[in-house]
């Protein structure tokens, strides 16, 4: 329904989100409204009968308590679903569980009115046709009665808007079942009709010339563009290698069940014409899926709600997948309770599965999804789900996205004994709402005969060429597992050290950083992401300097590391170095082996001594770095390197435009770079 002009109905700070992912104005009359329907129902009382003084006050103090709880939030943005479970914790806290049970039951039968309402499709008068929202008939009466006023509408008025819309709604569904289409003027004929046979004549009167209004404006738009006749000539090739033609109003039909509830931030009619437009003569019609999507995927940037839309596609698509045969969004939830044992059942057969996910109850499992979070998707997110985190025997999803949540909490509650099925259920509820979402290793293996779920693993190389390569190789298994890396490089030796087997001397440790790169690259944690990898090391290492221009874009490509993070340990006693434009050494590891596992005071007395410092700097392979009159060795330039070549967080701008100050050997231009 199209909202007439004046003053919102209710004026608030909130905003509720619901399930479709649409914004709308927070409404206390509703919450009473739907407290006092689970209070009639309680009571056995006809809904349109008035509640006694006793549950008046009842209905109207646990409103009070839920919209305190939603202020008490402090957040601009609520979710339907928290606020229905507030009323459920506020009636129970209030000592009414058997009136927190109707309420739940209200829930359900409302759940199921959405369903049915479905099956009424509204026709616009540009021809699109868009699902009934009720809400909308709400809104158009709301502002109706608020026309001409100021003020805001009191909470009597509030509720007879609800009653009248709900009026016009039960005359609209009527008794029938079938799928039917209704013209939007025949519903504002219905809404103004009531209005009067109501006595709201004032009222209706105001509509009706809003109606007048709108009609004059619609009267000097555009005119429409021109059929799309030609896009009926095109033929489609079925599997059985027949041919049929493209069935235009088929193919609206199926656009506007991935546009319902969108349809005031998307159009239907050019997602129609994008797709013919990416239709060709004689193609498979698997194929209407892929055009469909890319008509919706350039819209994106235009428009965020299309994002939504291209999830949808996708979303079709993956229902086919799975049940092998095409199906509305508005049928899902029937078949959905069974796609959960179907994927265990399958996972089990292809040993992608732990067999012991076959002992919960998947019956009661299945009826806990939720199939309309689906939508809460975008395309960005739903495609980075199909393409990665699904389970899949030869390229064929096994799971949609709520049985994928279920999957993961399934093997999170492996463990819980007798109440795992409990848990299961109440770890997908956290999971499937986005309020808590694991870390990759446990999307990727939960559940499966490898549930390898920790994150990150750390090592510290030793300098020995056994454990170098030791641990290359277990860099391999846990990124197999999509384990993250982190090295600790500091102990192996410099470049130049002497080495006594061989009497030679090391290469440093960039040629074993460049294998640890390349076997991240290689061993992409399981075909399913890139590998992550960092290199840890201490700023006095004696390679210190190249280890900083690993990740260049210039220089020798044998030694850089481009698809490997670093990270620069610094001490407190070199910043305090740099305050007082003072020496620091560099030196190779293995002529202080025991330096690198100190810290704290022990860490600067070590560092302060003199005795073990400036012995170590005449050595071969040691150097100074001095302060100097051109900037080749000062701290100012040393830093400067560090933080470009490091994953520094300080940003880049701003390090160069202290670091062009501090370029010269002014002692005065340290402090001001740290």
């Amino acid at each position: 329904m199209e909202q007439l002009a004046g003053p919102a109905v209710v004026s608030t700070a909130l905003v509720v989100k619901k399930r479709n992912g649409q914004h709308v104005l927070f409404f206390e009359a509703r919450i009473l409204h739907a407290i006092e329907r689970a209070c009639k129902a309680h009571l056995g009382l006809p809904q349109e009968s008035a509640l006694d003084a006793t549950w008046s006050s009842v209905a109207h103090t646990v409103t009070q308590q839920v919209v305190a709880w939603c202020h008490a939030q402090r957040q601009p943005i609520l979710f339907l679903e928290d606020i229905q479970d507030a009323v459920i914790a506020q009636m129970r806290a209030a000592g009414h569980a058997e009136l927190a049970d109707r309420y739940a039951m209200y829930r359900r039968e409302q759940e199921r009115k959405r369903f049915e309402t479905q099956r009424l499709l509204i026709q616009k008068r540009d021809g699109r046709i868009v699902s009934f929202k009720p809400e909308k008939i709400a809104i158009a009466i709301g502002k109706a009665f608020a026309a001409g006023r100021d003020d805001a509408l009191s909470p009597q008025e509030q509720r007879l808007v609800l009653e009248l819309a709900d009026a016009v709604a039960a005359i609209l569904k009527g008794s029938e079942s079938e799928v039917r289409t209704v013209h939007i003027e025949q519903i504002q004929d219905l809404v103004q009709q009531t209005l009067a046979d109501r006595g709201h004549h004032d009222v209706a009167r105001r509509y009706r010339t809003y109606r007048q209004e709108r009609h004059r404006a619609r009267s000097q738009a555009p005119v429409p563009q021109a059929p799309l006749i030609d896009a009926e000539r095109l033929t489609l090739r079925a599997a059985d290698g027949s041919c049929t033609r493209l069935d235009l109003e088929r193919l609206t039909l199926s656009i506007a069940d991935v546009c319902q509830g969108l349809e005031d931030h998307v159009s239907i009619d050019a997602l129609l014409r994008r797709t013919v437009a990416n239709c060709v003569d004689g193609m498979p019609t698997s194929r209407m899926h892929e055009a469909i999507l890319l008509a919706a995927r350039p819209l994106i940037e235009q428009e965020p709600a299309y994002s939504f839309v291209a999830a949808r596609i996708l979303l079709r698509r993956l229902y086919r997948e799975i049940l092998d045969r095409s199906i509305a969004l508005s049928e899902v939830r029937p078949a959905y309770p069974e796609m959960l044992p179907r994927a265990v059942a399958r996972g089990l057969a292809a040993g992608r599965l732990d067999p012991r996910l076959g002992e919960f109850d998947l019956e009661r499992l299945g009826r806990a999804l939720a199939p309309e979070r689906d939508l809460q998707f975008g395309y960005m997110g739903l495609q980075t789900l199909y393409d990665r985190y699904l389970l899949h025997v030869d390229g064929r999803r096994l799971e949609t996205p709520q049985v994928f949540w279920m999957r993961i909490a399934m093997g999170l509650a492996l463990n819980e004994g007798a109440q795992r099925t409990e848990r299961a259920i109440e770890f997908y509820e956290m999971m499937s709402r986005f309020r808590f979402v694991p870390s990759t290793p446990t999307l990727f293996n939960a559940g499966t005969r490898h549930p390898q779920l920790s994150s990150c693993f750390l090592t510290t190389i030793h300098d020995d060429l056994d454990h170098i390569f030791k641990c290359i190789h277990d860099n391999a298994m846990l990124s197999k597992w999509s384990g993250g890396l982190g090295n600790d490089w500091t102990p192996v030796r410099a470049l130049g050290s002497y080495i006594r087997g061989t009497n030679g001397k090391s290469q440093g440790i960039i040629p074993f950083m460049k294998v640890a790169n390349d076997t991240a690259v290689a061993v992409n944690q399981g075909g399913k992401r890139q590998g992550a990898t960092c290199a840890y090391l201490e700023v006095w290492h004696l390679d210190i300097e190249e280890f900083l221009e690993l990740r260049k874009n210039t220089g020798d490509d044998r030694r850089r590391t481009h698809d490997m993070h670093t990270a620069n340990w610094i001490p407190d006693l070199f910043m305090k170095r740099v305050l007082a434009n003072a020496d620091w050494t560099l030196l190779s590891p293995n002529e202080a082996p025991d330096l690198h596992d100190l810290y704290g005071r022990a860490s600067s007395v070590a560092m302060n001594s003199t005795k073990r410092w400036r012995a170590r700097a005449s050595s071969s392979c040691s150097r100074w770095c001095r302060r100097c009159s051109c900037g080749a060795r000062c701290w100012a330039c040393f830093l400067k390197r560090a933080i470009r070549g490091s994953h520094s967080k300080i940003p880049r701008t701003s390090v160069r435009r202290k670091t062009t100050r501090a370029s010269c050997t002014a002692p005065t231009s340290a402090p001001r770079f740290c």
